[in-house]
This record gives structure tokens, C-alpha cells and sequence, in this order.
């Protein structure tokens, strides 16, 4: 089978994305589809593969989400930001309700964060603090910034439904390989948190006389990554919900991939601000059946784009 797609990026987290609207297959067969897509070793390569798909009588459109081990995430907010701008481009929109896997989101087109970059804000919640919504097996009240019993980390934690998982915890310095010990243990899918987690380090920094936030994420499904989404909009209510941050007040959110303008306001809405980066476009042989995958066949390149988003991270 045939996919046209865009090769894309939200914060340096970088997907396929695919305008699916039109193609009936079944989970597992996006599943082989994603894990042939996002494969590394690949002519494609991604943080997961996203998909555009239809409306219904209350969202415009929707977006689906695959890791590369071929999981499907109840969210991903920099693939969301990428797959609003070509659903917007699609139906000639500029803004509306997007439908995801168990929830939905607001996004609209907005200023952009730096001259040339495409940027979409997304605004997800209220989310959840319930232990039972994270996945956690312990717990009846939120862990805000305590520590969870089972967990092998003497850190303290903010848990969070994004509603995909999160676990936060602030670190005077962010040590990959803690990070990645405990990323990996619950990676395995432990009773304590079956379902699994993303994990994330944050650093509170400045940027001017302002605060700012350095995020540090083992992505579920993905490992450790440059940048996650979900991870930042988790890490800024995590902030407010410590006093770190104040409600309501815009936050450069940073990790290596680059960065956000974050908002987390009171009742647990959190608000996103960044790029949806375009880089090429291509064409490329899938067989659903199998993950068999045949040579891409690159049909653009969005040499424009790329550029402006290289001078705003040459800028940070």
C-alpha cells in the first residue's frame, strides 16, 4: 500500500504523519505500519507515526498517535500541534476541537514563537491527579510532589494523567542516568504502574528575570527523547501545582529538542504554544499485513522551514 505523508516535527519530537481519512485499516495493521515508519535504521525514521483522521459532530478533526513499538499514546501535544496545522490546512480551518484517543483538545493557529515558524497552540484539561487515572496501583490521593510508595526513587513526584502517564520530579541538575534506570523499570510494565509511565527530570531555571523550566523525559514506548510534549504540558501544571510557577503566567518550557510558551491555569488546564515544523514530503510502500516497507521517495523538501526553525534554536 501506498502512504503519502509529511515528515514533521513539534519541538524536535519528529513524526510521519499521514492524512488517513480516507484509509480503513485495522489497529494492528497501523501498528506494523508505525513500526515500520518510525524504525531509526529506516528511510523514514520518527519519535512515532501520527495520523490525521475525520470529524465528528463536535470535532473538526482527529489525530491518532502510534509509538514506534507500535502502542497506540492517548496523546502526544507535539504531534498534536502538527497534526492541527495539516488538519487546518485540510479543511481550510483555523481553529477548533480535536477528537484523541480518550479525550480531545483545543487548537488554534497563533503568532508565531519565531519568525518563519508555524505555530500552533493546543489546550488540553482539566486533567487528572487521581492515582487510578496515572495508571497507579497505590493511592487514593494525588502525589504532588511526594514520594509514591513502590517507586525505586527516593525523589519526590507529581503524578499526572495527560491523560497519557506522567511522573515529574524537580532536580537541582537532571542525571540521565538515573533518569534512565527508573524509565526503564517502568518500562517494564511493574504492578505498581502496569500500563507504564513517562518519566521526567525538570530543571527550574531563568531565561532573563523570568522562570523557565528544562525538561528532561524517558518517553514510554520511545525512551529517552529529546522532546515530549505531553511531558512539558505535565511538567509546567506540575510547577504551578508546587508554587514553582504562578497560575496563569506564560513559561518558556525547554528541552533539547526546543522550546514552548507553556500556561497552566487553575482547575488543571494547561496551554501549549509552539512550532509545527513541516520538513519534506513523501511517498513510500507499506504492506499492513506484514510491516514489509519498500524505498521512500522524497517528493518535497520544506528547506524554508527548516531553516527558520535552525535560526530560532541558534537564537535560544
Amino acid at each position: 500500500m501506498r502512504f503519502s505523508f509529511v515528515h514533521c516535527h513539534g519541538s524536535g519530537n519528529d513524526f510521519p504523519l499521514i492524512d488517513a481519512r480516507g484509509i480503513e485499516l485495522s489497529d494492528a495493521e497501523w501498528a506494523r505500519v508505525a513500526r515500520a515508519l518510525a524504525d531509526r535504521s529506516g528511510d523514514v525514521g520518527g519519535d512515532g507515526l501520527l495520523l490525521l483522521t475525520g470529524r465528528d459532530s463536535s470535532r473538526i478533526f482527529g489525530m491518532r498517535m502510534f509509538n514506534p513499538d507500535g502502542s497506540e499514546a492517548e496523546t502526544c501535544l507535539n504531534g498534536l500541534r502538527c497534526t492541527a496545522r495539516l488538519g487546518f490546512e485540510v479543511t481550510g480551518t483555523e481553529a477548533g476541537r480535536v477528537r484523541l484517543k480518550v479525550s480531545d483538545a483545543e487548537a488554534r493557529r497563533v503568532a508565531p514563537i519565531a519568525d518563519g515558524v508555524t505555530t500552533i497552540e493546543t489546550k488540553v484539561g482539566p486533567v487528572s491527579l487521581a492515582p487510578r487515572d496515572v495508571g497507579l496501583s497505590v493511592g487514593d490521593a494525588a502525589f504532588v510532589e511526594a514520594a509514591i510508595p513502590g517507586l525505586p526513587s527516593e525523589r519526590k513526584f507529581t503524578a499526572v494523567a495527560m491523560p497519557n502517564p506522567h511522573l515529574v520530579a524537580f532536580v537541582d541538575a537532571v542525571d540521565d542516568g538515573e533518569l534512565v534506570t527508573l524509565g526503564d523499570w517502568c518500562e517494564a510494565g511493574p504492578a505498581l504502574i502496569p500500563t507504564r509511565a513517562n518519566v521526567s527530570f525538570v530543571e527550574l531555571r531563568e531565561k532573563g528575570h523570568a522562570p523557565a523550566l528544562f525538561v528532561r523525559t524517558y518517553e514510554r514506548g520511545v525512551g529517552l527523547t529529546n522532546s515530549c510534549g505531553s511531558a512539558m504540558a505535565a511538567s509546567t501544571l506540575a510547577a504551578a501545582r508546587t508554587g514553582r510557577i504562578g497560575w496563569g503566567v506564560e513559561t518558556g518550557v525547554f528541552n533539547r529538542g526546543g522550546m514552548v510558551r507553556a500556561t497552566a491555569a487553575i482547575g488543571d488546564v494547561v496551554t501549549i504554544a509552539g512550532n509545527a515544523t513541516f520538513t519534506w514530503d513523501g511517498e513510500i510502500e507499506v504492506d499492513p499485513a506484514t510491516g514489509a516497507v519498500g524505498p521512500v521517495r522524497i517528493v518535497a523538501q520544506r528547506d524554508e522551514e527548516v531553516a527558520a526553525w535552525e535560526g530560532m534554536l541558534a537564537g535560544l
